[in-house]
């Protein structure tokens, strides 16, 4: 199973990285929404954890362009909202059709759960 992780943090990137490699999946790294849609026509993955708030091509605009292109994808949302807070972005990120959503900091077993819940289920 491959996972594609978008986020223009790069401590993020890596931490999501190597959380997601240590429960043994594949994973496929982007730093913001358009190199991320990029990733997924060239190594289409299984799950994708965006961020919301991204230069370029921001994470709620990523989530409904992935959920019109890839119907199945699972997606999960996470977001330190910038300056108006993680309540204002996360609910809309439910709404385009994020399966999940996480305001930073997360429990990162939390995060592995869901993961697997989601692909269990795919």
């Amino acid at each position: 199973m491959r996972i594609l992780v978008i986020d223009d943090d790069d401590q993020m990137r890596v931490l999501l990285r190597q959380v997601m490699e240590w429960a043994g999946y594949e994973v496929i790294e982007a730093t913001n929404g358009r190199q991320g849609m990029i990733q997924q026509k060239k190594n289409p993955a299984d799950l994708v954890i965006t961020d919301l708030i991204m230069p370029e091509q921001e994470g709620l605009e990523t989530i409904s362009q992935l959920k019109k292109e890839y119907a199945g994808i699972k997606i999960i949302a996470i977001s330190g909202g910038g300056r108006i807070g993680p309540e204002a972005y996360l609910p809309a990120a439910r709404e385009l059709g994020a399966d999940r959503v996480f305001s930073k900091p997360f429990d990162v077993r939390e995060l592995v759960t869901s993961v697997k819940e989601l692909l269990d289920n795919a």
